[in-house]
């Protein structure tokens, strides 16, 4: 009988050894990979000459925060330090005083203070206990101080190696899991071979080994030796170290991924500044040059340059006409006085609205056209789980006289349908410068709901025939955070821009 030469090695190793030896020794003592090794101790266990076992364990290194506290005391030990210091009493709000730590710092240790025992809330004061003075005297005594100078240094531990220290991990466990940060723990799977008697019979009997290559060399094939030798058989199932090559990160492939289906769609795509004029952020879309939008409290004014120079001066009077007294679009108007001071302010663009708005305005009239554009946008926000002062959107006009809601409910349905979302709804709403307008709602399997991603609609006569347009237009603006944080399962915004390392490695490139 004959076994390949990986497998011989293995059995032998095995036999001689008399007792079970770790995949990553046996890979040691044969000067091989741990996985060619496994391969042939998993062949040789199906074959019953080799038994493998496999038991988890956890190993424990000391997380950023823990880090910090391998040189320095624990806050509560601070805390306690200063009460001493003060003869044992002190109010909450002397204790940054007397110490490194702020307020907040101050704050979040109470709950350790009262959990160790070490000091009792007494209205605003803290008071010390009797407790505290034996943890005061000597050296760390609490499970967790042990444990953090145990891993000091980068040190990665087991808990078997811990605990063979006479290191309480149990009682550490306890402490440190509740504190962010402080320590990382992970799940480890150890494996050991052993062989059995059929395959320590098998040695004794002179079994011999088989030379296996992994490919036809020259040498081989000139002097006959390819023969005697085996063709290592490729194993795609078999463990193996991952590779993360470089890639796009993934709010830029959902960019990338609309701006494709678009184009995809027929869709011509358009650019515009990020600093834009008022005029044609606003004033182009018939919103009022008092609305409320203006104000500095929602939107970024920009100091340097305070002007923008405005198009020709026939466009300039058909849109002041426009908000004065409706011009030649049968409407009345805003009523005021339009101002081109006004007009000229800079900003950072609230929309991308203005660069369909600037397409318009250069779309030769009587013909159709298509037109999107993908780009960043600045609002006055309030940071939270799902806005931004910075975020992107898409928006895209469709030009043709023909055009009606169920063109756009059409056009955005197969937009949404080509992004993976097959459910699409709309909803009446109200937009300053569509009418009718409607919202666009999407379904998300994932949390049964529906998600509200921008609104659409036609636009009003008051923005198309300032510029020259007499067909009906078709407009949406839609946000795209919203989207990549539902193709990616994120629940916050955050998720996405300050994306973890690992969640960038593993993240698919492409989702079915």
């Amino acid at each position: 009988m004959e076994l390949p030469q990986v497998q011989f090695d293995v059995l032998r190793f095995l036999s001689e050894a008399g007792r079970p030896v770790a995949i990553g020794d046996i890979a040691a003592a044969l000067h091989s990979d741990q996985s060619p090794v496994m391969a042939a101790a998993i062949v040789l266990q199906e074959a019953g000459l080799v038994q493998v076992e496999e038991s988890a364990y956890e190993e424990f290194r000391l997380g950023p925060e823990g880090e910090q506290y391998v040189n320095q005391p624990l806050p509560e030990r601070v805390i306690m330090g200063v009460l001493t210091q003060l003869g044992g009493r002190a109010a909450i709000t002397d204790i940054p005083l007397h110490s490194t730590l702020n307020a907040g710092q101050v704050g979040q240790t109470l709950r350790w203070l009262a959990q160790r025992g070490w000091a009792r809330k007494e209205g605003g004061e803290l008071v010390l206990t009797a407790t505290a003075e034996a943890a005061a005297a000597g050296p760390p005594q609490q499970p967790d101080e042990k444990v953090i100078q145990a891993l000091a240094g980068g040190r990665v531990a087991t808990r078997a190696e811990l605990e063979s220290e006479g290191l309480p991990v149990a009682a550490a466990l306890e402490l440190l899991s509740k504190r962010k940060g402080f320590l990382a723990i992970k799940e480890r799977t150890a494996r050991t071979a052993a062989a059995t008697e059929k395959g320590r019979d098998l040695i004794a009997q002179g079994v011999k080994s088989r030379r296996r290559v992994t490919q036809l060399t020259p040498e081989l094939l000139t002097d006959g030796a390819w023969r005697s030798v085996e063709l290592q058989p490729y194993d795609v199932t078999l463990a193996a170290k991952k590779l993360y090559p470089g890639k796009e990160h993934a709010f830029q492939r959902t960019l990338d991924r609309v701006r494709r289906v678009f184009l995809e769609m027929g869709f011509e795509e358009i650019f515009s500044p990020w600093v834009e004029s008022s005029f044609w952020d606003f004033d182009a879309l018939f919103q009022p040059q008092d609305h409320p939008a203006r104000d500095m409290q929602d939107t970024f004014y920009v100091a340097r340059p305070d002007r923008c120079r405005l198009p020709d001066e026939k466009l300039i009077e058909r849109i002041r006409r426009t908000h004065e007294d409706g011009g030649d679009t049968g409407s009345t108007g805003w009523q005021y006085r339009w101002s081109r001071d006004l007009a000229m302010r800079p900003v950072l663009r609230t929309h991308t609205t203005a660069a369909t708005m600037r397409a318009l305005a250069r779309h030769a009239a009587g013909r159709p056209g298509k037109y999107f554009t993908i780009g960043p946008v600045f609002r006055r926000e309030t940071a939270d789980f799902k806005h931004l002062p910075v975020f992107h959107q898409v928006d895209g006009i469709i030009v043709d006289k023909h055009a009606s809601l169920a063109t756009l409910i059409g056009t955005l349905s197969a937009f949404y349908a080509k992004m993976g979302f097959p459910k699409v709804k709309v909803t009446p709403s109200f937009f300053p410068y569509t009418e009718p307008s409607a919202e666009v709602h999407l379904y998300m399997e994932a949390r049964g709901e529906w998600v509200e991603m921008g609104g659409s609609g036609l636009f009003r006569p008051e923005v198309t025939l300032p510029v020259g347009i007499t067909d009906r237009v078709l407009a949406w603006g839609l946000g795209l955070e919203r989207l990549a944080m539902m193709i990616h399962n994120l629940s916050s915004i955050g998720e996405l821009y300050f994306a973890t390392m690992p969640w960038l490695r593993e993240e698919a490139l492409s989702r079915a």
